[in-house]
């Protein structure tokens, strides 16, 4: 028999979608379930506590309705506060997102690396643990912007920001002092990917950029290996904790993903 339960991705907004992208690309057989906390977004903006409460009581409603063999976590926030809240209350294996600070830190020359993500997450002794380990040779800039959070949801309902605005944006990184010597930022939101022309374009090409996804799937494909898929691909099913103009206009955008089925919870 044919195994129809989903792969389910979990995020704040849209952009887990950087991460359900190469998921779907190398496991393309997979169901998938891709679910947007809109009645919570952004948790950038949130505290720990707020986060490390809602979300694995959220997973565990998801869990029920939905029954996937998997969870992913595609939002560094939510992981790097309640990874670990939502592994003890659920018998799932379940994923997570961190930032990529070990590669990008192989890649610099410079030594000197930018850690891009939302306030909530670059603040967290997670990301402390992972520059110790990883970079400990590396300048560590950090920088939290809710605003490319806000450009990216904007840009994939088809309102892509000018490159002064990313450039603005990125002002909080680029400007601080070491700042110029930054040749390798992580993209630690997975919203940042969906703004990936626009972050080479505004940095000149000068940055490389580096994010999660990819390491992700790769990650996804070895837990689920050997197991069974259906024969034919399903749609992808889209969930919004709360639906309001801005989903709406999402349809399209969402159906370039795959997800042709869109519902509230």
């Amino acid at each position: 028999m044919a195994d129809r339960r989903p792969i389910l991705f979990f995020d704040s907004g849209v952009g887990g979608l950087s991460v359900l992208a190469p998921a779907a690309a190398l496991l393309p057989q997979a169901p998938l379930v891709y679910v947007a906390d809109s009645a919570g977004f952004p948790y950038g903006t949130r505290s720990e506590a707020e986060i490390a409460a809602r979300v694995p009581a959220l997973l565990g409603r998801l869990a029920e309705r939905y029954d996937p063999r998997l969870i992913v976590i595609a939002c560094n926030t939510a992981s790097t506060i309640a990874l670990q809240h939502v592994r003890a209350a659920l018998d799932i294996p379940i994923v997570g997102t961190v930032p990529a600070i070990k590669p990008a830190a192989e890649a610099s020359r410079t030594r000197v690396i930018g850690v891009l993500g939302t306030a909530a997450t670059v603040r967290q002794p997670y990301v402390d643990d992972l520059a110790a380990r990883f970079a400990a040779d590396c300048v560590v800039l950090r920088h939290g912007s809710a605003e490319l959070v806000e450009m990216a949801e904007a840009a994939l309902g088809g309102d892509r920001p000018s490159v002064e605005e990313i450039r603005a944006a990125l002002a909080g990184l680029t400007g601080q002092d070491r700042g110029e010597d930054i040749d390798v930022i992580v993209n630690a939101c997975t919203h940042f990917p969906l703004l990936a022309d626009e972050l080479v374009a505004a940095t000149g090409g000068r940055i490389h950029f580096v994010d999660g996804g990819p390491g992700i799937a790769r990650r996804i494909a070895h837990l689920t290996q050997g197991q069974q898929w259906p024969d034919q691909p399903l749609p992808g099913r889209a969930v919004f904790t709360a639906t309001s103009a801005r989903t709406e206009r999402l349809a399209p955008a969402l159906a370039r993903f795959g997800l042709r089925e869109i519902e509230s919870l």
